[in-house]
C-alpha cells in the first residue's frame, strides 16, 4: 500500500520524500533503470498509520499516532529505526524508510529498507507513560515485524530501554524469548558490543577516508560537528583522539566554538550529567546557524534533515561534509555545494555504521553467540572502507557527485534483486 507524498507548507525543498524521489529520478536517469523497477522502488511497498492510545500517569487517556513504513523488502527483511518526536509525519518516515533501502544496499547488508515513527514530545512523558506507549505502538505493528520481516531499531528519542521494551512486548505475544526482533538492545539482553559507539565511529572512519582520499591532512583539522548526541558527540570524541581539533559542538539548546579546539571528553561528561550544552565552562556560545558555515576542513551534519539548503549553501567554507544525520542536505544545496567544489560523502554511506553493527547484532541473536567490541569495530571498518571506494569509484567512472555514486550503487544492487527475483503475480 502507497500514496502519494502530502503537501507540505515549506515546499519540495524541505519535503525529505520529495528530495528523495528527485535524487531517485536522477540516478534513475544515470544507469538507465527499468521503468517498471523505478516505479516500484519510488513507491512504499508498506504502510501502516496507528493510533496507540495511552493510560497517562493521572489517569486520563490519550491518543498518539504512529507509523511503520517499510519501502522494500528485495535483499532482505525491513530495517530501520523507530523515532519519537513531535514533527514526525509520515513524508519524512517514507523518506527513512527509503534512504534505509538504499544504505543497506551501499553497505551490502542483506536487509531491506523501513522506518518508524510516533508523534510525541518524550520529554513530556514520565518513563512509565512511556513504556506504555512503546507497549502498545509495539502490538500494533506484531503482523509487519519480526526478525524475517522488518526488524526495527533505536533511532532519535528511543535507546537501549525503548528497544528493550519493544522486544519483550513482541516476545510476550510470540510465546518465546525473540531477541533477534530488534536490535540496538543492551548488550546483557542481546545487544551488540560497539552499537551505541558505531553510527559515530563510522562517521569518523569515513572522515578518515575522505581525507585520504582528498589528499589532507590525517591530523590536526579543524573540525565542526552540528549535534552531541550518539552521532556527532561520538564522532567528535574519536576525531578528537585522532588528532583533530573539533572546533564547534552543538546541540538543541546551544552552539559551541572555541577556534583552538574543544575538550570534547570534558563536554560528553558535562552532558552526561546535565543532558545539555548550557552551563558548560569553555567555548564561546555561537548562534547554531552560525556553525554550519564556520572555517574549517571537515564539517558534520549529525541532527535532523534539511540543515544545509539553498538559502545557506553558498555559506559553507567546509572542504568536505560528511553527513551524520539522515537527509540533512537538500537537493537544492547539493548543486551549490557541488559548483564550490566540496567534498561530501552522502548519509547513505557516512552514517551506515550502525546499520552495519545492527547487521552483526542481529546475526548474533540468531547464532547464539557473540562477538568481542574489537572484533565488530574490524568487521565494521572493512565494511565501511569497502563501501566507500566503490561508491568514490563509481562516482569517478561516470563522472558523477559522491551522492548520485552511492545512490547507483545501492539503487542497482536493490534493482537487480527485483529482477531476479521477478515479479509475482
Amino acid at each position: 500500500m502507497s500514496a502519494p507524498a502530502a503537501h507540505n507548507e515549506n515546499g519540495d525543498e524541505f519535503n525529505p520524500y520529495l528530495q528523495m524521489r528527485e535524487r531517485l529520478d536522477k540516478t534513475a536517469e544515470i544507469i538507465g533503470l527499468d521503468p517498471g523497477i523505478y516505479r516500484i522502488l519510488s513507491t512504499p511497498a508498506q504502510e501502516l498509520t496507528v493510533t496507540i492510545p495511552v493510560r497517562m500517569d493521572d489517569d486520563s487517556l490519550r491518543v498518539f499516532t504512529g507509523y511503520r513504513v517499510q519501502h522494500n523488502v528485495a535483499r532482505g527483511p525491513a530495517k530501520g529505526g523507530i523515532r519519537y518526536a513531535p514533527n514526525v509525519d509520515l513524508d519524512e518516515v517514507r523518506a527513512l524508510a527509503a534512504w534505509m533501502t538504499w544504505k543497506c544496499a551501499v553497505v551490502d547488508v542483506p536487509f531491506g529498507g523501513g522506518k518508524g515513527g510516533v508523534i510525541c514530545d518524550p520529554k513530556r512523558l514520565s518513563t512509565g507513560e512511556l513504556e506504555r506507549l512503546t507497549r502498545r505502538y509495539t502490538s500494533s505493528l506484531l503482523d509487519l515485524i519480526g526478525p524475517e520481516r522488518d526488524v526495527p531499531a533505536p533511532d532519535m528519542n528511543t535507546d537501549e530501554q525503548v528497544m528493550a521494551w519493544f522486544m519483550d512486548t513482541f516476545s510476550m505475544h510470540r510465546r518465546a524469548t525473540q531477541t533477534a526482533a530488534v536490535t540496538g538492545k543492551p548488550v546483557g539482553l542481546g545487544g551488540s558490543r560497539g552499537r551505541r559507539e558505531a553510527t559515530g565511529l563510522g562517521v569518523a572512519l569515513i572522515v578518515k577516508e575522505s581525507l585520504e582520499h582528498c589528499q589532507m591532512p590525517q591530523t590536526g583539522c579543524r573540525i565542526a560537528v552540528q549535534g552531541s548526541g550518539n552521532v556527532g558527540g561520538i564522532a567528535a570524541k574519536f576525531l578528537s583522539e585522532m588528532g583533530h581539533k573539533i572546533i564547534a559542538l552543538s546541540d538543541v539548546d546551544i552552539a559551541l566554538y572555541d577556534e583552538k579546539g574543544l575538550d570534547i571528553q570534558k563536554i560528553l561528561d558535562h552532558l552526561a550529567q546535565h543532558h545539555s550544552l548550557k552551563g558548560f565552562k569553555g567555548g564561546e556560545v555561537i548562534a547554531q546557524e552560525d556553525l554550519l558555515t564556520l572555517d574549517c576542513e571537515v564539517l558534520i551534519p549529525a541532527a535532523t534533515e534539511n540543515q544545509i539548503t539553498s538559502m545557506n549553501a553558498p555559506d559553507i567554507r567546509a572542504s568536505i561534509i560528511v553527513e551524520g544525520a539522515n537527509g540533512p542536505t537538500t537537493a537544492a544545496a547539493d548543486q551549490i555545494l557541488e559548483e564550490k567544489g566540496i567534498f561530501i560523502v552522502p548519509d547513505i554511506l557516512a552514517n551506515a555504521g550502525g546499520v552495519t553493527v545492527s547487521y552483526f547484532e542481529w546475526v548474533q541473536d540468531r547464532i547464539g553467540y557473540f562477538w568481542t567490541k574489537e572484533d565488530v569495530f574490524e568487521r565494521m571498518e572493512k565494511i565501511l572502507v569497502t563501501a566507500f571506494k566503490e561508491v568514490v569509484g563509481t562516482a569517478k567512472a561516470k563522472n558523477i557527485s559522491p551522492r548520485l555514486g552511492a545512490y547507483c550503487v545501492g539503487v542497482e544492487r536493490v534493482a537487480y534483486c527485483l529482477n531476479i527475483r521477478g515479479v509475482y503475480a
